[in-house]
């Protein structure tokens, strides 16, 4: 293979090329010392520091492969204080819930609630990545708990449609118009009972996880 001169870039044109090099290190000042342990709390899981990197977590995920962290690396990152790159990555959002990895894990560790805890702890924090609408699901179901003591298919549907893409909504109405004509969908709320009490324990469990 050969190289010409009109290959070369002008040393302007390099220059302002090395400004988009971005720094790929992290420095430890810049790492959380006590996120594994706070996230270990949440997900009842003190095990995820007895994690021997044996990778058969991510070997067993069904979807790691459209993941940006593998499992056996978010547990590293994890107890490393990497909250911040932890906290924005898809994989939170891509877990299954399959408990795959939590049934194969050698050391016992409960991966698939460390995954709830991660994805609880970013919401708490308001890091919601624009290209993933699962955490905007996420946060309408638990307001609708929170407002009703259960949920309401058709406003949980419309309002994250609304919140994320509003013209595929209209596409699904055919299929909602169906649902709702056979009685599997109802435009009219349904509460619980003991409504304040409800409310006032998950907004103190709330209260309780912000804290900590």
């Amino acid at each position: 293979m050969t190289t010409s001169f009109t290959d070369i870039p002008h040393p302007e044109q390099a220059f302002h090329q090395t400004e988009k090099i971005a720094r790929r290190i992290k420095y430890e000042s810049e790492l959380d010392p006590k996120f594994g342990d706070k996230i270990a709390t949440m997900a009842y899981g003190e095990k995820l520091f007895a994690c021997i990197q044996c990778g058969t977590c991510s070997a067993t995920c069904p979807l790691s492969h459209y993941m940006d962290y593998t499992p056996r690396k978010i547990i590293a990152m994890v107890r490393s204080g990497f909250r911040d790159e932890v906290l924005n990555s898809a994989t939170i959002w891509l877990c299954a819930s399959c408990y795959s990895c939590s049934v194969e894990c050698p050391k016992g560790i409960k991966i698939t609630d460390v995954m709830y805890a991660l994805k609880r702890e970013a919401m708490i924090n308001n890091i919601i990545p624009k290209h993933i609408p699962t955490p905007v699901l996420a946060k309408e179901f638990f307001h609708q708990i929170l407002a009703h003591g259960r949920n309401n298919e058709v406003q949980l549907i419309t309002r994250f449609y609304l919140l994320t893409k509003p013209w595929k909504m209209l596409k699904k109405a055919r299929i909602g118009f169906k649902l709702w004509r056979v009685g599997r969908l109802s435009f009219f709320e349904k509460g619980v009972k003991y409504k304040k009490l409800l409310h006032q324990y998950l907004t103190s469990v709330e209260q309780r996880e912000e804290a900590h």
